[in-house]
This record gives structure tokens, sequence and C-alpha cells, in this order.
């Protein structure tokens, strides 16, 4: 905030237009620079949760949280953006009489929020917010009530994020790994996530068709992990064949190149030269 002039009825004013400018200067940078829509996009609270699966809530109380860890809003609304600007002029009218109270150095409320890994989701308050936001504010108080949720909100930053966290979400329904292996088998493309499941689950079926008894979902992850996805790996490792991509991506590739080219299901080093001469010769394979 610019100095006070004396007068806190115009300088509250000029706070609400200020604020305006700069999120009309930010949605025209975003638009010159070409970035995605949903850059200045709250996140939508109730679409996090479903991505990453509610498990169970707790209240935590009174609490100072950081402004910048507020990245969403529990009733998606469109009124500020990501940085809590207002976007048009519905709002200024309480927006003002709030600016105004804290310059005048009024006592303000709290604001609710929802903890979700360390983002955190506005219940109630969004002009408190902005207002704090306006101020140079680092820190605000508020309730806070954690949601516990089924995978992290780690990698989150946008609203296209989603999609990925929630078909990896589904793809730890169908193959249940835990511990090194759920953080170790990583896509980038959500729908490489379908692909892999059935992929796993097909090669869950083979195992107990060939041991002749019935594994159920997470011992099949657990081997699959271990017989087959880790030594695949170290072998594309030692043939320097992962490139630029995650191991869980090359491992995806050669798996499809293998059968494509011997149609076979082992794993050995005369295998791994074969389609590794293949994708050399038709400039296929890893980016390196």
């Amino acid at each position: 905030m610019r100095r006070d002039t004396g007068f806190p009825v115009a300088d509250a004013e000029s706070d609400f237009l200020r604020a305006r400018r700069r999120q009309v200067m930010s949605r025209l940078a975003a638009w010159l620079r070409r970035e995605p829509d949903d850059v200045n996009i709250m996140l939508p609270f109730h679409e996090v949760v479903d991505a990453l699966g509610m498990a169970s809530e707790k209240r935590l109380g009174l609490q100072t949280i950081r402004l910048d860890s507020i990245v969403g809003s529990v009733d998606r609304t469109r009124d500020f953006d990501r940085r809590f600007r207002p976007t048009s002029g519905r709002v200024r009218e309480r927006w003002q009489r709030l600016a105004l109270a804290a310059r005048r150095g009024e006592s303000v409320p709290p604001i609710e929020v929802y903890r979700v890994g360390e983002l955190h989701f506005i219940n109630d308050g969004h002009h408190r917010v902005s207002v704090a936001h306006a101020m140079g504010l680092e820190v605000i108080d508020a309730y806070v009530t954690q949601v516990i949720t089924r995978i992290n909100s780690s990698g989150i930053r946008y609203r296209g994020d989603l999609i990925v966290k929630d078909y990896r979400r589904l793809f730890l329904d169908r193959v249940p790994l835990s511990g090194e292996a759920r953080a170790a088998v990583v896509l980038s493309d959500p729908w490489h996530y379908a692909q892999l499941g059935e992929h796993v689950e097909a090669w869950g079926f083979r195992l107990m068709q060939d041991s002749g008894q019935f594994l159920d979902r997470a011992e099949v992850a657990r081997r699959w992990y271990a017989d087959e996805y880790k030594p695949v790996v170290a072998m594309l490792r030692q043939a320097d064949m992962i490139g630029d991509r995650t191991e869980t991506e090359a491992y995806m590739w050669v798996a499809a190149e293998r059968y494509r080219l011997i149609r076979t299901h082992r794993w050995d080093a005369d295998v791994i030269n074969a389609v590794r001469e293949e994708s050399q010769s038709h400039g296929r394979g890893p980016r390196v």
C-alpha cells in the first residue's frame, strides 16, 4: 500500500483500484506469454479433494498461516484471481470497507480454511485475504481444518495438474503400491496411468496362471515392482536407455517395443539389445 494521505476513505478506494489494475495487468501479461488459462484461476477445493481421494478430516483450531499458501476456494468464487486480486467491481464496497478498517487498525476476524498437504483453501474470508495481500502482509490468522487425502498434494500448481493426480489415484486403486514403489512409479501423461494399470493386471494374471494360485491386488503390485519393474529399470539404466523421461515412461516404452518386435514376455540382455538396435535403426526410443 502507498503511504497514508490522511484521508482513510480515499486511501481505501485507491487501494481497491490499484489491486484491480494489477489484476488486469497480470491477465494481460499471461495472455501475451500464452500461458494456460488456469494459471491465474483459484484451485477448486472439491476438485482437488476428489482427485486426491478423501480419507478424513480434523479441526486444528486457530493458527497463523502464510498468505502465499492459500491457493484455492471452497465455493469456486470467480471474484478473485489466484493471488486474490479482485477480478471485477462486484466486490468493491465490501473490499473497501475492510481496507478502511485495516487502515484504521481495527481488528479483523480470522478466516476459515481447509488444509490439504501444504495448501490452503478459503471457506470464509476471501475479501480479508485480498486486503491482506494488498497491504503486503505475509501471514494471517485462520481457523484450520486439515483434510487427509489418499495421495499427497505435491506437484499441484494449476487446475490442469488435477487430471494427473486423478488418474494416479485410480491407478493406485488398481495397483496398490506402497513405500518406495509408490514413490518410484511416476508418469507425466495421465492416460499412461490407465495403460500401466492394464499392463500390471495382465502381468498379474499371467503370474497367477503360472503359479496356480490366487493373488490379491496388493501382492500382485508388490511382486510386479520387485520381480518385473526394478530389474527392467536396472537393465535400462545400464544400457543408457532411460533418456530424459521418467524411469516408468522408459519401462512402458521398452515393454511395448519388446512385445511388438519379439512377441515375448521374458527379459534379458538379448531382449534389451534387440529393442535398442531396432529403435536406433528407426530413430525411435527414449529421448536422450
